[in-house]
């Protein structure tokens, strides 16, 4: 109940709505209602006092109350859609939101499938419970009530009789609704994880392909299918179980009202107008009674799937702005690490004891083997993590004393694996500064060497790139990532291996453009490739979380450590 009615909090903003549509209910509720007391007037007034006014009367009654009861149910109807749906929207748009505030290592530790499970298929699962279930809930209500009145006013003997059945009937509710639930949780879960194995095999179908694993990925699909099919019967079975339980239940009282009311009727305590109109009530009640076990199960799911909603609105960003925050002014890129640790896990440090004085509009290249912390170096300066210990400083602010938002806003990207998105050229340079003009982002494009291949593609700036930049080469993404950080104008910009994954003419072209993108910035380097940091003002050398050398190219190779290792190894390679 706590759980539903958090849910029912989304509906206050339009509650006047929620009030009218539930009047339209109860007045199209009412209609139900009159008809087994119309019957009774037929039976005990106008068949045996043959009473043709009263049966005209009666006519015109039914036509005029079922054109009301039209119009209650259409307004009913559309009131309740609008309320579902927009409910709906608000949930979806609250947790988007949400899941936007969070940080890397949260979608770190999930499937990109599930969490897109959260959107798509457990928001959807909400909406029966908002919209069909709550009309449903009142409705049914409503005849439930006024039908249990009608027939304690026709004989309350026989009335309180009839709910020998009741408690029963509560009791076996509440054991399905709880194994229902459960049953419905997992086959969420197994939702989620169908999604997820197609997420990553339609983004992964050239490396399927290329290692001829379609038949192994078929088979994985199935298993997991066929995990959501075992879920789905089970909860079938449930639901094929409550009903028909419900059903005999209802009858059983059912017909302890047709023999005890038949004996009245006999006896003459009752008349047969009377005890017609009773048993359609009882109808009317078992009705309600049976629709509402649906309702109820429907509702168990629909609150297994909020469970998963509100678990991840619940879950509090780590990564986030302190309360005494200011917003970082213009920064010239004087960036300082002073004696910072960091560990993913507690006790398994990655970095420790690391100190960078980076001078504005420097070069800082970061090199060394893999895992020793050159990436974990670049997350840290934006706030994707927080140091363990020490402090990373721009021009004198402590990065954790100012607003995120005013602190990437001054730091460009420019990532190893380019992420475009689906659209056009145009956008996707735009992306670095939604308010740039036409000029600028064309500026933007030659000056990251982009602009000759952009005007040659066959509608030019408005050519779509498809998803991920599918129809553009390495090279070009690239560039169009170059182009968009260029747009940014950020004063500290991080290059993480950018040209480590192209061959060597894109390599040229993007090294060109990436030249120009660094003049007048502070620039962190991380590279592979000590071919590309060779002009850099300070290399700094990783070896397992700590900075090992420091030094220019001509210093370190003098030194003859690590750094002049990589280097004979590199270009003995390549020699």
């Amino acid at each position: 109940m706590k759980i539903y009615l958090r849910l029912l909090q989304y509906i206050k903003p339009y509650m006047p709505r929620l009030v009218l549509a539930v009047i339209c209910i109860i007045f199209a509720s009412a209609a139900n209602l009159y008809v087994p007391w119309i019957l009774k007037d037929v039976i005990d007034e106008v068949l045996t006092q043959k009473d043709m006014v009263k049966l005209n009367t009666i006519a015109a009654g039914i036509i005029a109350i079922y054109f009301l009861r039209g119009i209650f149910f259409y307004g009913q109807t559309y009131l309740m859609s609008f309320i579902g749906q927009r409910v709906v929207i608000d949930i979806r748009e609250g947790i988007y939101r949400h899941m936007q505030r969070l940080e890397l290592a949260y979608y770190e530790k999930r499937k990109t499938g599930t969490l897109m499970s959260y959107i798509t298929n457990d928001v959807a699962a909400l909406q029966g419970a908002l919209i069909d279930s709550l009309i449903e809930m009142v409705t049914e209500g409503m005849i439930l009530i006024g039908s249990v009145a009608a027939m304690f006013y026709l004989d309350w003997k026989l009335s309180l009789l009839t709910f020998i059945t009741m408690p029963l009937i509560a009791h076996t509710m509440k054991i399905f609704g709880k194994k229902m639930r459960s049953a419905s949780a997992t086959l969420q879960e197994r939702t989620a994880d169908i999604t997820s194995v197609l997420q990553e095999s339609i983004s992964a179908e050239r490396v399927i392909k290329s290692f001829v694993r379609e038949d192994f990925e078929i088979d994985r699909f199935n298993r997991q299918n066929f995990s959501n099919f075992r879920a789905q019967m089970r909860t079938a079975q449930l639901t094929a179980t409550l009903t028909p339980m419900i059903e005999f239940l209802a009858a059983i009282g059912v017909t302890v009202i047709i023999w005890l009311g038949g004996r009245e009727v006999i006896e003459g305590q009752l008349t047969a107008g009377a005890l017609i109109a009773f048993l359609i009530y009882a109808v009317n009640i078992s009705n309600p009674v049976k629709r509402l076990s649906r309702v109820y199960s429907n509702i168990q799911k629909a609150l297994a799937a909020a469970d998963r909603i509100f678990a991840v609105l619940d879950t509090k960003p780590e990564i986030k702005d302190a309360p005494d925050a200011i917003a970082l002014p213009s920064i010239k890129g004087h960036v300082t690490f002073d004696k910072v640790g960091f560990a993913y896990k507690e006790g398994e440090p990655v970095l420790q004891n690391v100190d960078i004085d980076a001078a504005p509009g420097q070069m800082v290249a970061i090199v060394g083997p893999s895992g020793a912390g050159k990436t974990t170096i670049a997350n840290l300066i934006p706030r994707f993590y927080d140091v363990t210990e020490g402090c990373i400083a721009i021009d004198g602010f402590d990065i954790r004393t100012v607003t995120i938002a005013s602190l990437r806003e001054q730091i460009g990207i420019v990532p190893q694996e380019t992420v475009l998105f689906n659209g056009t050229v145009y956008d996707n340079i735009l992306y670095g500064d939604l308010n740039a003009s036409e000029e600028q982002v064309i500026a933007a494009a030659k000056a990251g060497n982009a602009h000759k291949f952009i005007i040659d593609m066959p509608e030019g700036y408005q050519t779509q790139i498809g998803e991920r930049g599918s129809k553009l080469s390495g090279g070009q993404r690239q560039r169009i990532a170059i182009a968009r950080a260029i747009l940014k104008n950020p004063q500290v910009l991080i290059l993480d291996e950018a040209t480590s994954a192209l061959d060597t003419e894109s390599e040229q072209l993007v090294q060109e453009a990436l030249d120009k993108l660094m003049i007048g910035r502070t620039s962190f380097v991380i590279a592979h490739r000590l071919s590309t940091v060779q002009r850099a003002d300070m290399i700094l050398v990783m070896e397992k979380g700590r900075i090992a050398e420091r030094g220019t190219h001509e210093e370190l190779l003098e030194q003859g450590g690590l750094y002049s290792k990589l280097h004979q190894v590199q270009f003995k390679s390549n020699d």
